[in-house]
């Protein structure tokens, strides 16, 4: 666990300790695979895909964090902390287990947001209320670190306007990309298409995370022409009942707009065509205010390297003496079989 990093000073008098390419939240636009969790006087941040133990900080309180500086990268980082000292250092954990525990932490509450929960794909859900129990444990074996900066999130008892639906099993979905129902008599289906959509567009537990969940099909009938979209919905999903994903469909020449419905197991819409949309049509799926309108950070190769990491780790939880899963895991694991 123990590495070098560099220690300098940012902009606002921010302090900033991390290996070198290791994520802050300082990025402007981070991963979907970064791991946040708020310290006592700053933020921890590591990265789940390249499996690093040893995290990055930003600190907005030198003195509330040292009080864990030592234990998370060392006396020589403490000491050049508190001397205002910058440059490269080598980081020693104090207490590995405790950086352990942190990772865990920041992992658990990344899984509350990003866990890649696909019928179609096969990789089951994580039970909210047992992910609320991990985030309670590690928060308290974390104490010297986040010492109440860290908040587990609050579940919801499913009042009326929320809505929990239990989704059916992976082998009762042709994939969404899959053949369509035959177009009503007199219709002619001019281009259809199917992939994924950008997890940063849409709050968790609304649809399904595989690259194949989301298709469309551009269908002329009687003198006009129209753009016909379907996204299949999350298992287990759970939303605010006036919460609406939007289909964005693009041409060349123009755009339209519309709010989806749920309607059993799919979402679905339908907009008028824009001009073009027989030969060139892209469909964005988003909420209103989620999220930003990029292609730079977490595409569709980011998104597949966090589905296998799922499907590892749910194997793995099957058997915990293997590694150290996450109870919600274990629980996915064992209801894996329904998938």
């Amino acid at each position: 666990m123990n590495g070098t990093v560099r220690l300098r000073r940012a902009a606002d008098g921010l302090l900033v300790i991390a290996p070198d390419g290791a994520p802050t939240v300082l990025d402007g636009a981070p991963e979907i695979d970064v791991l946040v969790l708020e310290a006592a006087g700053g933020h921890l941040t590591w990265s789940l895909l390249d499996g690093s133990a040893l995290p990055a900080a930003v600190i907005d309180d030198v003195k509330l964090a040292q009080d864990w500086l030592w234990a998370v990268f060392g006396e020589e980082v403490a000491l050049a902390v508190d001397a205002g000292d910058t440059g490269e250092l080598t980081a020693a954990p104090g207490l590995p287990e405790l950086v352990t525990s942190a990772r865990q932490l920041g992992y658990a509450h990344w899984a509350a947001r990003w866990w890649p929960a696909s019928i179609i794909d096969g990789i089951a859900p994580l039970d909210e209320r047992l992910l609320l129990d991990d985030i309670a444990t590690l928060s308290e074996a974390c104490e010297m670190i986040v010492d109440g900066a860290d908040e587990p999130f609050e579940v919801a008892e499913s009042p009326t306007d929320r809505v929990p639906e239990p989704r059916g099993r992976a082998a009762g979905y042709a994939l969404a990309a899959g053949p369509a129902a035959a177009p009503p008599p007199g219709a002619l289906v001019l281009a259809r298409g199917a992939g994924g959509w950008d997890w940063r567009r849409c709050p968790p537990r609304l649809l399904d995370a595989s690259e194949q969940s989301v298709s469309w099909e551009v269908v002329r009938q009687d003198g006009s022409t129209k753009v016909s979209v379907r996204a299949v919905a999350a298992p287990q999903s759970h939303f605010p009942s006036y919460l609406h994903p939007h289909a964005l469909v693009r041409t060349s020449a123009g755009t339209a707009d519309a709010a989806l419905t749920l309607a059993g197991d799919m979402w679905t819409t339908e907009v008028p065509a824009p001009e073009g949309a027989e030969s060139a049509v892209t469909v964005t799926i988003y909420v209103p205010g989620v999220g930003s309108d990029s292609s730079e950070h977490g595409g569709p190769a980011v998104r597949q390297q966090i589905r296998d990491l799922a499907v590892r780790r749910l194997r793995r939880a099957a058997d915990p003496a293997d590694d150290a899963p996450l109870l919600a895991e274990i629980d996915a694991a064992a209801s894996d079989s329904d998938f």
